[in-house]
């Protein structure tokens, strides 16, 4: 009996499991019997790696052959365990030393001509194995770079079996030219990282591309709120006729947000890789994403799901980004009502016939809506023409517990000919008004540093009641409307947040009553006549 074991990786969204590849030959009829809870594809890869090991010039054990893939209580597939299991194969028939793989781990798919496929996931995957303890990947030469941004981890990228073979041999690695490209056709080497009908466009690399702000006209109040979005990270909506550039001004969002932190960084990338939908050429990746699915969406597409195990949805490619939801009283309702569990807890946790998969969630959120079906409600000319009752079923389709959830909430009025076409000053750009985000972020981290939380959004109201007190008599307007029954309890301290918020904008040690102001008429969208430096026009 001849026996040889490697590892690879199971994956469940973007946590994963090492899963021992145990290879075991006895004498007997030569078959190939491949146990451990595999999937179809993974139970196709014994064709694949008879294919690819034949074509890579090493040669099939002609005995019975068990391969087992331990834990065998955990789910398992996709085509990432196919050079494991052609290694551990070679390792059983004594092709290659045992005691070289066992403590390697290997991730890839096998072309039949033995070249090495990349697959989705590797980063997340190599996150796993070092969290176990091992410190030796081996990946497909197009996903070493990912894999590399692992810290405490060698790793070894290759284009094909017999590279690899030749590694693990001593013997002198062979020369392998990269399968040339048909012109005007897809690359099928990285085909394997796309995730097919994603419709997710990549994100530009470094931020290139993005938006500038000094291209919206106007639009005074929105700007002021989009500016307080960001530095707080507080959720967003905006109401108005359509045309009045509330889609421009959600764009234009992430590039306020400061550069993700390292940590945030692989984050993101773990569930862009999983997702298939990781941008060509960029391993990492350090802009805070955007995703503005379509009101047609599912309840899977918006929150994860799909056949056996769910794969990520809206809300986890938009983690430590902007989720944009367009024309929201259109999403159906029942797919509105699941994001108050991602906008409370930071995740989603899906729970499918194939398993349970957990995947971060923490997003910041903007809807915008028209104030009616025709969207003209309000306006002067060419007034809207429906009943009051479609009015208010159209907007109730934003129910009272996801609005609660949303601190800001700014009617965006129609753009004037002069603000459009007359002279006058340049609107503020993305950096400069980024610059003051950034300067806001640093004085919260500043205030909060000691603690769990990271921005003014985050922190719990018993914590601003008790621990950061405002200027005395601040709160006078806000308590009245609690009285009146205009705020809830919840509404009150998501006001203090937002004044929080305001007044780090404006560099003041505590919020004062021109703060709290401003945050009122930015939660309830009633003005209140809150005009102050540094505030709105």
């Amino acid at each position: 009996m001849a026996f040889a074991r490697t590892c690879s990786v199971a994956l469940a969204g973007v946590e994963g499991v090492v899963v021992e590849v145990q290879a075991d030959l006895e004498p007997g009829v030569a078959a190939f019997t491949l146990v451990g809870l595999p999937d179809k594809s993974l139970t196709e890869s014994r064709d694949r790696v008879r294919a690819a090991v034949a074509n890579s010039g090493a040669e099939w054990p002609q005995k019975k052959l068990t391969v087992g893939l331990s834990p065998a209580s955990v789910p398992k597939g996709g085509s990432g365990f196919d050079l494991a299991v052609a290694c551990a194969v070679l390792g059983a028939a004594e092709r290659i030393d045992p005691r070289s793989i066992a403590d390697l781990v290997m991730i890839g798919e096998l072309g039949l001509d033995g070249r090495v496929r990349p697959v989705r996931g590797v980063l997340p995957a190599v996150l796993a194995a070092a969290d176990a303890g091992y410190r030796q990947v081996v990946v497909p030469e197009r996903t070493a770079a990912e894999a590399a941004l692992v810290p405490g981890v060698s790793v070894l990228g290759v284009r094909s079996l017999r590279q690899l073979i030749a590694v693990l041999t001593d013997a002198p690695v062979p020369e392998e030219d990269e399968e040339p490209a048909a012109e005007g056709r897809p690359d099928p080497v990285s085909a394997g990282l796309a995730l097919p009908g994603s419709g997710i466009p990549a994100i530009a690399p470094d931020g290139a591309g993005r938006p500038d702000l000094a291209e919206v006209a106007g639009q005074a109040r929105a700007r002021r709120a989009l500016e307080v979005a960001a530095a707080g990270r507080h959720h967003l909506l905006f109401l108005g006729p359509p045309g009045a550039g509330k889609t421009m001004l959600a764009e234009r969002l992430p590039g306020l947000l400061p550069p993700l932190t390292p940590h945030e960084s692989l984050e993101v990338t773990a569930v862009h890789s999983v997702a298939g939908v990781l941008p060509a050429g960029q391993p990492l990746i350090d802009r805070a994403p955007y995703c503005a699915p379509h009101h047609s969406a599912s309840m899977p597409s918006l929150v994860g799901g799909g056949s056996g195990l769910p794969r990520p949805g809206a809300v986890s490619l938009a983690h430590h980004g902007v989720l944009f939801l367009d024309e929201a009283p259109e999403f159906s309702s029942r797919v509105l009502d699941t994001l108050r569990q991602p906008l409370e807890s930071g995740h989603v946790v899906v729970a499918r016939s194939g398993g349970v998969m957990r995947l971060p969630a923490s997003f910041l959120l903007v809807l915008a809506a028209n104030p009616c079906p025709c969207g003209r409600h309000g306006m002067t000319a060419d007034g809207c023409d429906c009943p009051p009752s479609a009015v208010r079923r159209y907007l109730g389709r934003l129910s009272g517990p996801l609005m609660d959830r949303v601190d800001l909430r700014v009617t965006v009025e129609p753009v004037t000919r002069s603000e459009l076409t007359g002279p006058g000053a340049r609107p503020e750009s993305t950096a400069d008004v980024a610059a003051r985000v950034r300067a806001a972020r640093e004085r919260a981290a500043t205030r909060l540093a000691g603690t769990p939380w990271h921005t003014n959004s985050q922190v719990p109201g018993h914590e601003l009641r008790t621990r950061w007190s405002v200027v005395p008599g601040a709160l006078a307007e806000a308590e009245r409307d609690m009285e009146r029954g205009l705020l809830t309890a919840r509404g009150l301290d998501r006001v203090l947040r937002v004044a929080w918020t305001v007044a780090d904008l404006a560099g003041h040690d505590r919020p004062d009553a021109g703060d709290v102001l401003q945050a009122l008429e930015l939660r309830t969208g009633v003005r209140r006549g809150a005009v102050r430096a540094g505030g709105w026009e």
